[in-house]
């Protein structure tokens, strides 16, 4: 329980991160919809992003794994979809951001032992 949390919580604060750097990304909103923006991607991340790498993998393999960086874009845009706080302006700041939450929970992963 506390492990989800956790990534709810690490969703959201790489979200904001996302919406520091990236032009393309933007967030409006509280620390409790930030959570929410976290629990949506997160959901997003759990239901719906292993049928699209399912389908996507002849093309994660021709790409050399370059196609994942896609599907997380598309993941955090479908999020945004859902949600009327968080807005991405086009394909590249969604793969931009994609990129960014996929480095931010690597680099707690990494530091956390897990």
């Amino acid at each position: 329980m506390l492990h989800a949390f956790l990534q709810v919580v690490l969703n959201g604060v790489a979200i904001l991160i996302a919406s520091r750097i990236v032009p393309g990304i933007h967030y409006k909103g509280g620390i409790v919809y930030l959570l929410v923006v976290g629990l949506v991607i997160g959901l997003v991340n759990l239901l719906v992003k292993p049928i699209v790498t399912f389908f996507a993998f002849p093309l994660i393999i021709l790409t050399l794994g370059l196609f994942y960086l896609v599907i997380n874009g598309l993941m955090l845009y479908l999020a945004s979809l859902f949600l009327s706080g968080l807005r991405i302006d086009g394909c590249a700041p969604a793969i931009l951001g994609g990129v960014i939450i996929a480095l931010v929970n690597w680099l707690v992963r990494a530091f956390s032992g897990r």
